[in-house]
Parts: structure tokens; C-alpha cells; sequence
């Protein structure tokens, strides 16, 4: 009983860190940009949203803060959640260290099909879901059945191993397919190529609101499935021994991989290293338990992916970098560190 009410307390201490350390990355991040505003600013910009006429609030600020810099962080915050769970689900559905959301073709899929939307369906929509979301989601789950029954071809109890070559294989046939894209865009072509590249710029909140509805079902799922995917680490067979269902878990959690990831890249683009780190980082942090893993993964990979956005669009003002090449350098350097670290004894 002591150790239930300990591994409870452990887990409410991070869903309350989480969000207070989440908040003043917010409100860092709402603060610094190109043009700088001061805390009081930024909250009286916040609080106009319950009262519209407010005294001192300088008009400019408002719209720079509500119309461009909050929806760009909440997208932020919650492509870097879901992009790290996304991640910390491959690795430990592939028993892989280095699998992410692009390790079985799904980020290339959904890159290809946003990127036809962004070309060819640019003003098409479902019920509020434009041509981005409808294509790369569609994408991303076709990618997966087609890595699935490919690699069931020759291996019918779908093997890490096999699922992770024809991923690799049907990855680089689908970027084919993005390059052959970029190469017959002209009046888009500098768009196409700076959103592959990664890009938050033209975020919205209708965007942040499908991003954080698929995150809830993810996390809900994740955390209704953490037993089972602490059997899976210790391999299929002994998860089978211990009662766990591992065709369906596995099933189910990677379509909810490919739906997340799909929407995230919809969003934002490919960004790389988010989904390959932050696991990592948060074994570090809680040891391996994905009940724990899941809360610590969601916090930091959306601040991560904040404080990149936030170096992306303030290193060389007024210019903005791709946040893909930001996340690709800070994430070269931790995964470098996290290495040196394993190798030297550390829990990786």
C-alpha cells in the first residue's frame, strides 16, 4: 500500500511540475521574439481575452501576442508532446533506441500527402479539416498498412527487425516521391521547401485544437496501455507469457502513432530528433516505467520544441530559421551527450 501511495505521489508531482515549469516557458516565449514586450504586456494581452477594453494595454502588443505568437507556441508545445510520445511508442513497440516517427515511412508519408494538399488542394476542406490535415493523416496511415502487409509478406509475426527494414525502404521511396514534388513546384516552391524544412509561421488555434484533441486520445490510450508496454520491453515472448495481447497493442499504438504524426506534420513539417531524444532524456529523468515515461516525455518534448521554436525566430532577427535545422542541431548535440553518457555508465 505505502508503495502504491509513493508511486501515486511520484506520479501527481509531475503533472504538477509539468505544467508550472510549462507556463513560464510559455510566458518566456511569449516575451522574446523580434520585438521585445514586457511581462505586464504580455499579461494584460492574456487577460483582454475575458475583457476586451483594458487600461494600458498597447494595442500592437495585443495582436502581436494574441494573433501570432500564442497560437505558434501552443502548436509548438503540442507537435514537441505529440512528436515524443510518438517516439518513446516506436522505440518501445521496436525494442529500437533509434526509432521515432519516421523509423516505419510515416512522417515521409504524411510529408507526401500535406504536401500534395499544399500544391494541388490548397482550398479544399471536410467539416473544418482543410486538404493538410485530410491528406497527411490519410497518408500516414496508409504508409503504415502498406509497411505492414509488406513485411507480413515474408514474416508473418512482423518482426522488429523486418518492420523496421521495409520502413527504411518504403521511407526512401516516399521522399522520391517529395523530391519529385519539389521538383515540379514553381510558384510554391519556396513555401513547400521552407515548410519541409519545418515552419510553425502560419500556425492557427483551430490547428492547436485537432493537435491537442489527438494528444489527449494518444495520452489517454498510452496511459491505458503502460503495463503492456513495460511487458514489450522485455520482448514479445515474455509479454505473451504475462497475458498481453501483443498483435492488437501493437496495432492499435501504431495507428495512433501514424494519426499523430500525420497531424503533427500537417502542422509544422518534418522535424526531426524530437521523437528520437526526449525519450531518452526522460529515462534519464524517471527510468524506464511508461507510466511515468508518459507524463515526463509530453512536458518535455513540448517545451523542447517551444524554446527551438523560440531560438528558430529570434537567432537572427528579424530573418526566422527552419525550426527542423534548429531541432536538428540541438538534437545532434544532446543525442551526442546522451552517447558519451551511456557509454560512460549511464541509463540511455
Amino acid at each position: 500500500m505505502n508503495l502504491y501511495m509513493k508511486k501515486n505521489k511520484r506520479l501527481l508531482l509531475i503533472w504538477i511540475l509539468g505544467p508550472m515549469i510549462s507556463l513560464m516557458i510559455l510566458g518566456l516565449c511569449l516575451v522574446w521574439g523580434s520585438v521585445s514586450i514586457s511581462f505586464h504586456q504580455v499579461y494584460l494581452s492574456l487577460v483582454s481575452l475575458f475583457k476586451e477594453e483594458w487600461s494600458g494595454l498597447n494595442p500592437s502588443n495585443q495582436t502581436i501576442i494574441l494573433a501570432v505568437r500564442l497560437p505558434r507556441i501552443l502548436n509548438a508545445f503540442l507537435i514537441g508532446a505529440g512528436l515524443s510520445l510518438a517516439g518513446l511508442t516506436m522505440q518501445s513497440l521496436l525494442k529500437n533506441p533509434l526509432a521515432d516517427g519516421s523509423t516505419l515511412g510515416v512522417s515521409s508519408g504524411a510529408a507526401l500527402g500535406a504536401g500534395l494538399a499544399i500544391l494541388y488542394f490548397p482550398h479544399f476542406s471536410v467539416y473544418q479539416f482543410d486538404s493538410r490535415f485530410i491528406l497527411a493523416a490519410t497518408f500516414a496511415f496508409i504508409s503504415l498498412l502498406l509497411v505492414l502487409t509488406f513485411t507480413r509478406l515474408f514474416d508473418q509475426r512482423l518482426s522488429h527487425q523486418s518492420l523496421i527494414l521495409v520502413g527504411i525502404i518504403f521511407s526512401m521511396l516516399v521522399s522520391a516521391g517529395l523530391n519529385l514534388l519539389l521538383l515540379l513546384a514553381k510558384d510554391q516552391l519556396q513555401t513547400l521547401v521552407f515548410w519541409t524544412l519545418g515552419s510553425l509561421s502560419a500556425t492557427t488555434y483551430h490547428d492547436a485544437c485537432i493537435l491537442a484533441f489527438a494528444l489527449v486520445i494518444n495520452v489517454l490510450f498510452l496511459y491505458r496501455y503502460s503495463q503492456d508496454l513495460n511487458a514489450l520491453a522485455l520482448g514479445g515472448e515474455q509479454a505473451r507469457n504475462l497475458g498481453v495481447n501483443v498483435y492488437r497493442v501493437r496495432l492499435l499504438l501504431l495507428i495512433l502513432v501514424s494519426i499523430q504524426v500525420g497531424l503533427s506534420v500537417a502542422v509544422a513539417g518534418s522535424i526531426a530528433f524530437v521523437g528520437l531524444i526526449i525519450p531518452h532524456m526522460s529515462r534519464m529523468i524517471v527510468g524506464s516505467n511508461h507510466r511515468y515515461l508518459v507524463a515526463v516525455s509530453l512536458f518535455l518534448g513540448g517545451n523542447f520544441l517551444a524554446v527551438a521554436d523560440l531560438v528558430a525566430r529570434t537567432l537572427i532577427r528579424p530573418l526566422e530559421i527552419p525550426i527542423g535545422i534548429i531541432t536538428s542541431i540541438i538534437g545532434t548535440l544532446i543525442f551526442f551527450y546522451l552517447l558519451v553518457k551511456r557509454t560512460r555508465g549511464g541509463v540511455c
